[in-house]
């Protein structure tokens, strides 16, 4: 374990020193700056574990702690998405990896590739249209991610609880690809308004079907990885709102932490894993609520 963590440190360290390095020169602080901002390393680590070992992006965590601080709604989903095009890449490369290792010959994972395509296709897609058409969000950032996460949770409980668990899906069909197009454009549309959201709705969708959770996890990861990357360029060049100090140190820690999620992953039992999710999914929804 303790081999391929740091083989996998290694292999993203010279992408994550030049990054950081390019952040350094966009955004020079002096040393009193380096120090206050320097405490968003662990919530960037944080954020990317709990992303990539669940599949939900790493919004869940980074939205409302920059609601917190007081960041404006387009300021906390900008600096979401850019963060999250550090930790999800991260995780989505170790994922890659530990399919194209372990899980290549394996007939549950026939059609990694293949979902994933679909998906991110899908997500860009819906994400796109929603800059496309200036499409507003229904309501608040606040009040919209609050109850997404509080439904989303009880939903998850409710199937850890009451559904029992059988044998493991390993084929798609005809169905499921038609209900992963639709989940993933409206996905990529909730994601384009919260920064989160195709992620957890495709790893919940391929859980409920009982496929392999990590199969579930790794896809959610590859896919919301894509569909940052396609969305930061809304806030890189258009409203332009990232919070560069933020991301100056929560982006590295994301990396770190993108890359020690699979081995939490490999660690927890599958229903850990699920009751995890459920609960900070819930715990987040109803404390923005009441």
């Amino acid at each position: 374990m303790i081999n391929n963590l740091i083989s996998s440190l290694i292999q993203v360290k010279y992408i994550f020193i030049s990054l950081w390095l390019l952040l350094l020169i966009i955004v020079p602080l002096s040393i009193n700056e380096l120090l206050d901002y320097c405490s968003f390393l662990f919530l960037g680590m944080a954020g990317a574990i709990f992303a990539n070992s669940t599949g939900a992006g790493g919004g869940v965590i980074f939205i409302p702690a920059f609601n917190h601080l007081g960041f404006t709604e387009t300021q906390a989903i900008a600096t979401s998405f850019a963060i999250q095009c550090f930790g999800m890449t991260a995780g989505a490369i170790t994922w890659y990896r530990y399919y194209r290792i372990e899980k290549l010959s394996s007939p549950s994972w026939e059609n990694f590739n293949l979902i994933i395509l679909l998906c991110s296709l899908c997500s860009v897609i819906g994400l796109w249209y929603v800059y496309g058409t200036v499409l507003e969000a229904p309501a608040s950032l606040h009040f919209n991610f609050s109850w997404f996460s509080f439904i989303l949770g009880i939903s998850i409980f409710a199937y850890v609880l009451f559904l029992k668990e059988g044998e493991i899906n390993s084929k798609l069909l005809t169905f499921d690809w038609l209900a992963l197009v639709c989940i993933s454009l409206f996905g990529g549309a909730i994601t384009a308004w919260l920064s989160v959201g195709v992620g957890e709705l495709v790893a919940i969708y391929l859980i409920v079907r009982r496929f392999e959770v990590t199969l579930a996890v790794s896809v959610a990861v590859v896919v919301s990885a894509i569909t940052v990357w396609a969305g930061v360029w809304q806030h890189l060049v258009i409203d332009f709102q990232i919070y560069w100090q933020v991301l100056l140190f929560a982006g590295p820690g994301a990396v770190v932490g993108g890359i020690l999620a699979k081995t939490l992953v490999n660690y927890l039992s599958v229903m850990r894993l699920k009751l995890f999710f459920a609960f900070w999914l819930v715990l987040i929804g109803f404390v923005g609520i009441v």
